[in-house]
């Protein structure tokens, strides 16, 4: 592949100050890195491949100022290539781990440059600085960023990739390049002569790239709005799509780790004479960990052997000097703070609380959550005499390669990050302190102090990806509401208790204001006009903890929506009509959503089956709103979701086929956070559940029918990898509550 063969760039350090989109009101210095521009030296015309843009070295001091001006992420030679047989290559700034980005990205820069939609591909890309997102940054798969951030990038690379080829023809021809025009990845002059991209590419990669471009309008788009088949759709379905699992480099072996059984616990010996009988093992070593701390790395020729081995070992652990967490003194303790006040994040006046004609006092507890993607963690390194190469399935490439090279004693610039597919993340590949990361290299380090000079591939069990940490954040909410016989809200005083997620890490600068992680709070109150006092615990706790697909709206969206709807049961309105009623004035959108629901739904009209119930909720994340009208019923004491409809906000649809695939799946994930089983809990600091036998997922019994229907939006898209799960759970919990008249207050669900 060409990017092997590219030599390293010089690499900008990573911004810490980064998640602009994401971070409410963050400084206007977070912009990307600027830099003259940068090119892409690798011998492309002799792969037979042509990058736009790619200039000699010795054209650097003609290269026209404007195109000196363009920033990395404005150059198209990092992100399209263009074979001599027409095929367009796109490279993708963003990890693809299921959400659509490797056909989404492709289709915004395709529409511009009028490529043939057939011929195109897609590859993911580097820790090049090229590859940043460009609002944040850095480099960064998260929050929902990847359309919404660079739709207005990808559109201007396609077009300055256009304008190049159309100057190319223009020069052959000796035509006016406004004469002449594109169509379905050709050229084609006011005479009906014809040239493909492929046989213009290597004349336009001698041109200049233009500083600016004319877009296309709205009304010209051919393929962005279309339901599009997924460009890796033949290869997942087929079983041929390689994941960073499936990294294999010469001579290449497996690391398999042992962990403490109780976070930070100290090593205190090892007996490795077993492990090192087992045939296929190389070595078994003890590995740095940070912070003093040791793990034991058994590296074999492949994975079962190193499995084998590690099972194999005698190994003894200290953990008197670190809390031993156990969920039920935990969930105690949790309690007794939602009886305090604690930092203060709304502050509304709700004296009135005392005097309110109705009340309700509602006490709700969130669990730990495991990611448990379907692919587990794993990276592979390669480490040469003055450079390191890794792969993997990562949403933070360039975080992680500062890392690795403070690992492996390199200079950021001498280590490459190779991002693969994910099979799946939902966070967990995104920690700001690349502990996966750290941990791989530190294993390859010393594989090759022991003299095994090979790649190693560090790959992690289902059990080890279940009890490795960097959890959900288990949550505990009280609220007390007062409230009139109409449904007016008088005063609403809530308690939220639950770890930070980023305090102590890059990004506390910009999400912890006043002591309160803004990840916990996000959703709440939204988008209702209530006077409300919302303030925050974030107790310390011996268990690591990270966001999970849609950070704080998994349990904020529950709380809101099922409070709002026990109002409206309360006093006897209709759920969707007091939700109307009490939306603030900017929940525009929410309204949308919402009524193209219950149109679609046929709520209110339909009569439903018996014993089955309507449930109703609506929730903005990473500005994407969803409402869902969902119908349930409760068959032999447990909750049964039977049929879920979708309207969807979500801007200008890029892709309707792959929006429609996202909220199927968030809204099945949002499912898993009901059932039972579905949570992490811990005794005496070890965690209970260990593979899918014991921290249950939905099959396919389970999965209800889903209906998607988009609000259509000609303003610039936003993201669709979170916002379809945080509504699923309220709104089936809104359901069984009005058939069964008792409110649900915890996740997974506790039917009494």
């Amino acid at each position: 592949m060409i990017h092997d063969t590219t030599p390293p760039h010089s690499f900008p350090t990573e911004w810490p100050n980064a998640l602009a989109q994401l971070i409410p009101d963050a400084p206007a210095s977070m912009a990307a890195p600027t830099r003259r521009s940068f090119l892409k030296i690798a011998g492309f015309a002799s792969l037979g491949g042509l990058a736009l843009g790619a200039f000699p070295l010795s054209s650097l001091a003609d290269e026209p100022a404007a195109a000196a001006a363009l920033k990395p992420t404005q150059q198209p030679s990092a992100f399209v290539r263009i074979d001599t047989d027409g095929i367009v290559t796109v490279t993708i700034n963003r990890l693809d781990f299921g959400q659509g980005v490797q056909t989404g990205l492709p289709m915004i820069l395709a529409e511009e440059l009028d490529a043939d939609w057939s011929k195109v591909r897609s590859e993911h890309g580097s820790n090049d600085p090229a590859y940043v997102d460009p609002v944040a940054g850095m480099h960064i798969t998260g929050g929902s960023s990847a359309i919404r951030n660079s739709f207005m990038q990808y559109r201007e690379l396609g077009a300055r990739a256009r304008a190049m080829l159309v100057s190319a023809a223009g020069r052959q021809w000796k035509l006016d390049p406004a004469t002449l025009r594109t169509e379905a990845g050709q050229v084609i002059a006011p005479d009906g002569r014809r040239a493909g991209y492929g046989e213009l590419a290597e004349a336009a990669m001698q041109l200049p790239v233009p500083a600016t471009v004319a877009l296309k309008s709205p009304s010209q788009f051919r393929l962005i709005g279309q339901p599009t088949t997924r460009l890796d759709a033949k290869a997942k379905s087929s079983g041929r799509q390689s994941y960073g699992i499936d990294t294999r480099r010469p001579g290449q072996v497996t690391a398999v780790v042992a962990r403490p059984p109780v976070f930070g616990a100290k090593l205190v010996s090892v007996d490795d004479k077993a492990a090192r009988a087992v045939p296929g093992v190389k070595a078994v070593l003890r590995v740095p960990a940070g912070k003093g701390l040791e793990v034991v790395a058994v590296i074999a020729e492949g994975y079962w052997p190193a499995h084998q081995g590690r099972a194999a070992l005698k190994l003894q652990w200290d953990s008197s000097a670190v809390e031993k967490v156990d969920s039920t003194r935990q969930l105690a303790q949790y309690q007794a703070l939602a009886r305090q006040p604690g930092a203060v994040h709304f502050d509304a006046d709700v004296s009135a609380l005392a005097k309110a004609p109705r009340s309700i006092e509602a006490e709700f507890v969130f669990p730990y959550l495991a990611h448990a993607a379907m692919e587990p963690l794993n990276c592979t390194v390669k480490i040469g005499a003055d450079a390191a190469e890794l792969w993997l399935g990562t949403q933070f490439p360039g975080q992680d390669g500062i890392a690795a090279a403070a690992a492996l004693g390199l200079k950021p610039e001498q280590v490459r990050i190779q991002v693969q597919m994910a099979g799946g993340g939902f966070g967990r590949r995104a920690t700001p302190g690349s502990e996966l990361v750290v941990e791989a290299c530190q294993v390859a380090r010393a594989a090759r102090a022991a003299g095994i000079d090979a790649p190693v591939r560090t790959l992690w069990s289902r059990e080890d990806d279940i009890r490795g940490g960097f959890y959900r954040p288990m949550h505990v909410h009280r609220a007390r509401i007062g409230f009139d016989e109409q449904g007016r809200v008088l005063g609403w005083d809530h308690v939220i208790v639950g770890q930070s997620i980023v305090m102590g890490t890059m990004f506390e600068p910009w999400l912890v204001k006043n002591g309160i992680d803004g990840s916990t709070v996000e959703g709440m109150r939204e988008p209702y006009a209530l006077p409300m006092r919302l303030s925050v615990h974030h107790p310390k706790v011996n268990v690591p903890v990270l966001w999970w697909r849609s950070v704080g709206s998994t349990h904020t969206a529950f709380v809101m929506e099922t409070l709002v709807d026990e109002i409206a049961r309360a006093t006897g309105q209709d759920p969707v009509a007091y939700r109307l009623k009490l939306f603030d004035e900017g929940a525009r959108r929410h309204r949308a959503a919402l009524q193209l629901a219950v149109e679609r739904s046929g709520y209110g009209k339909r009569k439903l089956a018996a014993g089955r119930a309507w449930g109703v909720a609506v929730h903005e994340s990473f500005k994407t709103v969803v409402a869902y009208v969902v119908e349930a019923s409760v068959q032999d004491g447990r909750p049964v979701l039977h049929q879920v409809t979708a309207g969807v906000h979500c801007n200008l649809a890029v892709n309707p086929r792959s929006i429609e695939a996202q909220i199927q799946g968030a809204a099945l994930m949002g499912l898993s956070t009901c059932l039972p089983g579905a949570a992490i809990t811990l005794k005496e600091g070890v965690v209970e559940q260990s593979n899918f036998g014991d921290f249950s997922v939905p099959r396919m019994p389970d999965m209800p029918e889903v209906a998607v229907h988009i609000v259509p939006s000609a303003d610039p898209p936003t993201g669709l990898g979170e916002p379809g799960l945080p509504p699923l759970a309220p709104a089936f919990a809104n359901a069984i509550a009005s058939l069964t008249g008792k409110p649900l207050r915890a996740l997974p669900f506790a039917m009494a």
